[in-house]
């Protein structure tokens, strides 16, 4: 079994699950190319609240390449969120963003834990009814991944003015992100029923399972990310990629950090 998992995870790594397959990791001197922005820089209305510089995510621990908690983008990508932004508020809602570019040594990093036996600690609350070794071939996480480009976002909305959010305490028991939200990790989100980053059918897009007002909240996000010129992914419904992103099949390695940006 463990064979075949690392067979696997070498297939993925080189073809991906459901992101562009015909690009290549950038030689170091090619990623200044990228001119990500800091997205605070660009609109400081839009949320933050990015997991993975944090112990709160399904690995457990700050992933590696996430040497600040911000959200770097490519500037088309971050004038378009203003726009969605712009909307949102409109209808008393603000969006927050919980992952935008993603260096490629995170998502190694994705994969060195895959393979790893155990160490699924966090599985409880991310992917109770789904096995550690069939995420990656499932979708729910890609090598590559879009996100490495600049142009590709985690996001959710929440309601003006946003309610408070308690800190993630890693001793704290773990409930599962398909449970109702009132029993899930406080987040200050809307309902979308399912919590962030959450590996399971109910977060498919779509899912028929989701109904009334959480239905309705992912609706929202749809349009109006649709109408600032994003496209989702069917299998969550918290990522969106720019359709006229600069940098398509690009996956970049600068570490998050406004040092990347200069």
């Amino acid at each position: 079994m463990r064979t075949a998992l690392a067979i696997l995870l070498v297939v993925v790594a080189a073809v991906g699950p459901h992101h562009p397959t015909t690009g290549a990791t950038l030689p170091a001197a090619a990623h200044r190319e990228a001119r990500f922005v800091v997205l605070s820089d660009v609109d400081p209305r839009i949320l933050t609240d990015i997991r993975y510089a944090t112990a709160h995510n399904f690995v457990g621990r700050p992933v590696a390449g996430y040497a600040e908690p911000l959200c770097l983008l490519t500037r088309t990508a971050a004038e378009a969120l203003r726009r969605a932004q712009d909307a949102a508020l409109a209808r008393g809602r603000s969006l927050k963003v919980y992952d935008c570019y993603r260096p490629q040594r995170a998502v190694d990093d994705f994969i060195t834990w895959a393979r790893q036996p155990g160490q699924d600690r966090m599985r409880a609350e991310f992917h109770p009814r789904v096995a550690k070794s069939d995420l990656f071939a499932r979708g729910y996480i890609g090598a590559p991944t879009s996100h490495s480009g600049g142009s590709t976002v985690d996001i959710t909305l929440v309601d003006v003015p946003p309610r408070s959010q308690p800190a993630f305490d890693p001793g704290q028991p773990l409930v599962s992100c398909t449970a109702p939200q009132r029993q899930r990790f406080p987040d200050n989100s809307v309902d979308m029923g399912t919590g962030f980053d959450c590996f399971d059918p109910l977060a498919h897009t779509g899912s028929t399972e989701v109904t009334g007002p959480a239905r309705d909240n992912r609706r929202m996000l749809g349009r109006l990310m649709s109408d600032a010129g994003f496209v989702n992914y069917d299998s969550e419904w918290w990522h969106f990629r720019h359709r006229d992103e600069p940098w398509p099949d690009r996956y970049f390695d600068l570490p998050v950090a406004r040092s990347s940006t200069r």
